[in-house]
């Protein structure tokens, strides 16, 4: 839906109209359709045709392979075999649409169905802003990319890892950073999954944020977790989904399959594959917990064949979000994509148009859960801090061409040609004037002004104004409020937990 919008003065009284996020967005536009259905059915049944004869293999984790064993799959040493179609019937215990609540309720978002929300960049161990240049993530790094979060109205949800604050110890650092997430946001987020432990924790202090009866009957909290491809889901993955699906929470799965690599060259096979993987996680989601939230994910990259690297924003991986959120709808299962993904070192012109074009498939694809939606540089490895406000204002444009042309006899400007004749303007009519202040979306940190204007203000391009932008929201941070109680609780747990914990820097 499109959010309210507000005028405000900026400079020789000209007016700034920004959209106002609501919780999440309310979808009113069409879903691109980029196959027809014969050709989604030989995906389907060429994913039908790996789980059955090739299989996928569940390592490490015997009670994975005893679940799918009690359920009717054939289990060969640690390769699992379903027949044909009985992965798609367990699927279908797996809600079409649900909603994670927030510590603050007008924050929760519904996930699925018309839903849309945007979540920010996802485990980059490193930063970069123009004052400090690129450097390991720390902690101060984290706490000022949570604190920026919240306040990004286009940014629905706080993600998890917005940076590796890899200052302290990875045996430890869940804990800090699940309680940042906790006291400086009131946004929904994820949680850990790298070890059952993490996971565990992540639940355990849900727990003291909503209650513990509260969770047996509201999903608060997420995993992300990612298929090690080709065609192996390892323990990380098996043990995140019984301690969140277990738990009553939810889990995303995406397969990362870069084609060439963890995947055929071929565009459709690899989109087979990712499918054939997601839908045997989902599967074993719901025989640990029927009707447990799951989100498909999609997360297929081109690649550079002569070096190796990832390419974003090419035409392969973008006829794969379309593609697989046709695939996801026909499943009945919410869908998670990448959002602005780039090879980009900078926030520069590449960064623009890879990000663009990646960021609008994965709009118009339907998806549901966008993570990486904003910030992500260097293919992941980085957190901009120009980029993650320049990408969130860019979503606010995205939420306008959700919510659809509003169409009736206002909107139409009947009235207007009573005013206006033949030759004549608009400017001064009353239909301009009763619309002017939210007729058009207008970005905060773009500059249409004259090239004189723009001279006197310092000939300032992107990324500095974007510099401007985030080092002025942290300067006018204010936290959301929380019961002393329950802080002084949440902190005694991670004390607690970090002192039963040696320290781990690998």
């Amino acid at each position: 839906m499109r959010g309210q919008r507000r005028a405000r003065r900026r400079g020789k009284g000209s007016l700034v109209r920004t959209v106002h996020s609501p919780a999440f967005i309310n979808r009113k536009i069409p879903f691109f359709e980029f196959l027809d259905e014969a050709g989604l059915e030989l995906i389907e049944d060429q994913a039908e045709w790996l789980m059955q004869e090739v299989g996928i293999e569940f390592q490490d984790d015997p009670e994975a392979l005893t679940l799918w064993r009690a359920a009717g799959a054939d289990v060969t040493d640690t390769r699992v075999r379903a027949p044909r179609g009985m992965v798609r019937k367990l699927c279908t215990t797996a809600p079409r649409q649900f909603t994670q609540v927030a510590r603050n309720p007008d924050r929760s978002v519904s996930i699925g169905g018309t839903s849309q929300i945007f979540a920010p960049v996802y485990g980059a161990p490193f930063v970069r802003d123009l004052q400090g240049g690129r450097r390991y993530g720390a902690m101060t790094d984290f706490e000022r990319l949570i604190k920026l979060t919240y306040q990004l109205p286009s940014l629905h949800h706080g993600g998890f890892v917005t940076c590796e604050p890899c200052d302290v110890p990875v045996s430890k650092r869940h804990l800090d950073m699940l309680y940042v997430h906790m006291r400086y946001s009131d946004k929904a987020h994820l949680g850990a999954i790298t070890t059952k432990e993490r996971a565990e924790d992540s639940v355990a202090m849900a727990r003291i944020v909503f209650g513990e009866a509260f969770l047996e009957s509201h999903c608060v909290i997420l995993g992300n977790v990612n298929t090690n491809s080709p065609l192996l889901v390892d323990k990380v993955v098996t043990e995140a989904i019984r301690v969140y699906c277990g738990a009553g929470q939810g889990i995303i799965v995406a397969p990362f399959v870069l084609s060439g690599a963890m995947g055929p060259v071929s565009t459709a096979g690899s989109i087979a594959q990712a499918l054939a993987e997601a839908m045997m996680c989902c599967a074993y989601s719901q025989l640990v917990r029927p009707g447990a939230p799951f989100i498909l994910g999609n997360f297929l990259s081109s690649m550079n064949l002569r070096s190796g690297a990832p390419t974003f924003g090419m035409p392969e991986p973008v006829m794969s979000n379309y593609i697989v959120g046709q695939l996801a709808r026909r499943l009945g299962l919410p869908l998670r994509c990448g959002g602005a993904l780039t090879s980009s070192k900078l926030a520069d012109a590449q960064a623009a148009y890879e990000s663009s074009d990646s960021m609008h498939s994965t709009a118009l694809a339907g998806s549901h859960f966008t993570l990486h939606a904003a910030g992500w540089l260097e293919g992941g490895l980085c957190t901009g801090f120009e980029k993650l406000v320049m990408d969130a204002d860019r979503l606010g444009a995205y939420q306008v061409l959700l919510d659809g042309l509003p169409l009736d006899i206002d909107t139409l400007a009947r009235d207007a040609y009573g005013e206006v004749q033949p030759g004549g303007h608009f400017l001064g009519s009353s239909h301009t004037l009763r619309h002017y202040q939210t007729a058009f979306f207008e970005a905060q940190l773009s500059d249409s002004e004259n090239v004189e204007n723009w001279e006197e203000r310092g000939s300032e391009d992107m990324q500095q104004r974007a510099f401007k932008r985030w080092n002025k929201l942290l300067d006018s941070y204010i936290p959301p409020p929380m019961d002393s109680a329950l802080d002084d609780a949440l902190k005694e747990f991670v004390a607690k937990r970090k002192a039963e914990l040696p320290d781990q820097w690998y």
